[in-house]
Order: structure tokens, then sequence, then C-alpha cells
């Protein structure tokens, strides 16, 4: 058997509040996240906006304790795989790949050519294929392949998603089980997934699987839990974390809590749907924000299935999917990190702003000429702000 390298990728996060503005400045760095017409303008946008986010970030993360979980977390599900698959007599080593902090995907790169690994599967801790999630960490490891002559000789196989595979749909079941059986009236819970928004955009004019893949995830998920509990659960999904001016996926998380909450639901149990990981979209956003504005809003009982972690279930089907991919057909690096042929990253041919993939708002031209004029302030070293004292 060949030496395998699993690399397992996600998002990242700052473990401590003196690493949010950089991370913040990691994540706005990528052109998914924010799209320039000008690619030298990329960094200096991404230092304004982290700059200006950073203290808001920085009081999330004080709130669940200072830093993010995720890399602990993350680095937990890899020991549990790894040791998942020596036990199906696969000699596989994993490695973690952050895409916006440490440990980096250089990092996981080299770690393989340096513990001789000789085959590669990608598998990435997103369930659902987003642009800006999975398809971002695909084309940073195919960056990083095709300037790594060592690198682009392994044998790579690449995981796109895997929203469907029976392993992580009877994981969620199971977990959201738990929750409602602790109800007093199980069959009345009503279950309400939570996914992270994407722009509308995204889905409507690049074409990104994404709503369709957690529409079809959730409907899946359902089925299986009524066949765990032999009755029907109500349930509904909404999308959360939206920022800035864009139309994102609807329903919105916050407007679906507060009709729930004025038809008096009694039992409300939250699923995180698009998350494996406890982080802060859990614990900050969902646990503090989200739980008092369902409870303020009349919902009685506001019960949040846990993250999937390391649930033996959840990790027997991570193993899974990995041997398949090593037994199947190959998706190569190229297949897994295709764009739609509707995206363009450089040169752009419109002014686009936001979390968007093609935004003709006027609110984005006019933030654009806001921001050069701000550039050209800080090089004549006068004008409007240094006049009010903000510079």
């Amino acid at each position: 058997m060949p030496r395998v390298g699993v690399v397992l990728m996600n998002l990242g996060g700052p473990e401590r509040i003196q690493d949010v503005g950089p991370f913040l400045y990691n994540l706005f760095s990528d052109p998914e996240i924010i799209r320039l017409p000008i690619p030298a303008l990329q960094r200096p946008m991404a230092w304004l906006i982290s700059a200006s986010r950073s203290n808001k970030s920085q009081k999330a993360y004080r709130s669940i304790g200072g830093g993010s979980p995720l890399r602990r977390i993350t680095e937990q599900q890899a020991r549990e795989l790894q040791s998942q698959l020596r036990q199906k007599g696969i000699e596989a080593t994993s490695y973690v790949a952050m895409r916006y902090w440490h440990p980096f995907t250089e990092s996981a790169v080299a770690d393989m050519k340096a513990d001789g690994i000789e085959q590669v599967v990608v598998l990435p801790l997103y369930p659902h294929f987003s642009l800006s999630t999975s398809g971002s960490s695909f084309r940073e490891l195919q960056r990083l392949r095709q300037s790594d002559p060592e690198f682009k000789k392994l044998p790579l196989r690449c995981i796109r998603s895997w929203f469907d595979h029976p392993g992580y749909i009877l994981s969620m079941a199971e977990l959201i089980a738990e929750e409602i059986n602790s109800c007093d009236l199980p069959d009345q819970a009503h279950v309400f997934f939570s996914a992270h928004g994407v722009p509308k955009s995204y889905v409507e004019e690049a074409g990104d699987p994404y709503q369709k893949q957690i529409e079809g995830g959730t409907a899946l998920i359902m089925s299986k839990l009524e066949k765990l509990q032999g009755f029907s659960n109500p349930y509904t999904l909404a999308y959360q974390s939206r920022v800035g001016p864009e139309e994102w996926l609807q329903p919105y998380t916050d407007e679906v809590l507060e009709k729930l909450g004025s038809a008096k639901t009694r039992d409300l149990i939250v699923v995180p749907i698009s998350f494996v990981s406890e982080h802060i979209e859990t614990l900050q956003e969902i646990d503090i924000e989200y739980r008092e504005l369902a409870i303020r809003s009349g919902v009685v009982n506001f019960r949040r299935v846990r993250a999937l972690g390391t649930y033996p279930t959840f990790i027997e089907g991570l193993a899974d999917l990995v041997q398949l991919s090593l037994e199947g057909p190959e998706i190569n690096l190229d297949e897994a990190a295709r764009l739609p042929s509707k995206v363009k990253l450089y040169p752009q041919e419109k002014w686009q702003w936001g979390w968007n993939i093609s935004s003709e708002a006027w609110n984005g031209r006019i933030a654009m000429i806001g921001f050069l004029g701000f550039l050209l302030e800080l090089a004549v070293g006068h004008g409007p702000l240094h006049t009010i004292g903000l510079l």
C-alpha cells in the first residue's frame, strides 16, 4: 500500500485576540471574498476592511473565550480519521490545511513532502461545495502545486463535496434525534436548519451549487431522521451570517427566528447544517445572538444541536469517503478547482464590491471611489479627513 496523505481543508480561525486583525486581512485578501477591478488594490482594501472590522470581531471572539477552537477541533478530527483509516489497512497520515490562518496549506504540503507521502487525497471539511469555501481552498492548493515540481509529481485525488454521503446524513440525524428526544413533546419539536449564507448572485449569476446542495442535504437528513424516530417533525431552512448591502440567500435566520417566536414555538431544535466544527458562527452567532433573539421573540426552549466534531459516526463517514476516493474514479485537482464558466477572477469587466460575484450596485462604486480618495489623501498628506482629525 502506498503512503497516503489525507489533506483536511478548512477555513481557519484566530486563536488569540491579537490574531483577529491578521486573520481578517488574509480573509479579505482573497478575491473570492472581495473582487476588485484592479488586482493591485486587493491588499490595500483588505487592510482597510480588516482594520475597520477588527474591534467588533475581537469583541465576538472574547465572548467565546478569546479565540476560535477550530484548529484544535480540526486537528482532533485529523487524528481520529488517521486512526480509523489505519484500522482499515490504509497507511494514511492526516494533515490540516487552513485557508486563512495557521496551519496554512503551505505547511501541509511541506510536511507531506518531508514525510515521503506517495499519494494524496484532498478532503474539504465543507460538506457542500461553494466557490468561496471548497473552491477557494482547491484553487490555493492548485497554485501551490503548479509552483512546486516535487509536489506536482505526487498522485492526487480530490473529494469535491459529500453532503449526500450516508455517514454524514446518519450522523446529523442521530445528533438531531438526541435533542428532539430531550423535549417533552418530541414529535412537535421544530427542527431549524441554519446554514452559512452566500450572496444570491453566487447562485444565480455564477452557478454556485451551494444552495441546491444545502436544500438536498437537508431533505436527506429529515428523511433519515423520520426513519430513526418513527415520526416526522416540522422543519425550516434559513441562512445566517450575511454581510454588507448585497442580497444573500433567503430566508434569513434572524427573520425566521422572529416569526417562529411570534408563532409561540415551544421547542426549537437549531441545527448548524453547514458547520462540522464549533467556531464563531456556532458559539457566538447562534448560541448567543440568535438564542437571545429567539427567546425574546417568544421561543420557549432553544436547543442547539452540537457540531459533528469527532462524533464516531461522522469520522467513520470521512474514512469511507477517503477509501472510496482511493478505490473509485479519480477526480483531479483541476476538476475539483474548476470555476463555472461565468466566473472570472481577473481582470474584471465591471466594478465589483462586496461579498458578491458580479454586482453593479451603486454603493459598490461609491465605496470604491471613497477608498481611492482615502489612498490619495494618505499619499498627499492633507484633505478632508485630516481636517476633521480622522487622519
